[in-house]
């Protein structure tokens, strides 16, 4: 029979050996190790729980916050139905293509706007033009050149 490097030869059993000088047995060595060993796998143990326990406390607070955000994100869909026409429905999709953040900016501020009353509805393509207009003279940054 042949051996490999993946068998596994007896083990030996060390026998309790009592010394006549009152020196400890290698026996109550083995147990202090032991314990010792116990100790540590224990607190490994009780740390990869807690680290399991926050992790799942993190994945359920990320997953109310995107509930929350999803459900904001169709009340303000719901709204945009109501607020502005067909036409300039339309116009803020294509502006939402190529600019997003401008199109999440003015979404809330006709939401905004719608609730506390203080714009006409419908709002039609042409005073969607006039608030992106505002919004974007607004974010442009002035370029300048000067020569040395």
């Amino acid at each position: 029979m042949s051996h490999t490097k993946f068998d596994h030869k007896p083990r030996k059993h060390i026998q309790d050996l009592v010394s006549t000088d009152g020196e400890e047995t290698v026996g109550e060595t083995m147990s202090v190790a032991d314990d010792e060993l116990a100790q540590i796998r224990a607190a490994r143990q009780a740390e990869i729980q807690q680290q399991i326990e926050a992790q799942a406390e993190h994945q359920m607070q990320a997953e109310a916050q995107e509930a929350a955000a999803e459900e904001e994100a169709n009340i303000i869909a719901a709204a945009m139905r109501t607020i502005l026409t067909p036409e300039a429905r339309d116009r803020l999709a294509r502006v939402e293509l190529g600019h997003p953040e401008l199109a999440a900016t003015v979404k809330q501020h006709l939401f905004t706007l719608h609730q506390a009353n203080r714009i006409n509805i419908p709002v039609d393509d042409e005073m969607l033009k006039r608030i992106l207009q505002g919004l974007s003279e607004n974010n442009r940054r002035e370029t300048t050149i000067r020569r040395i």
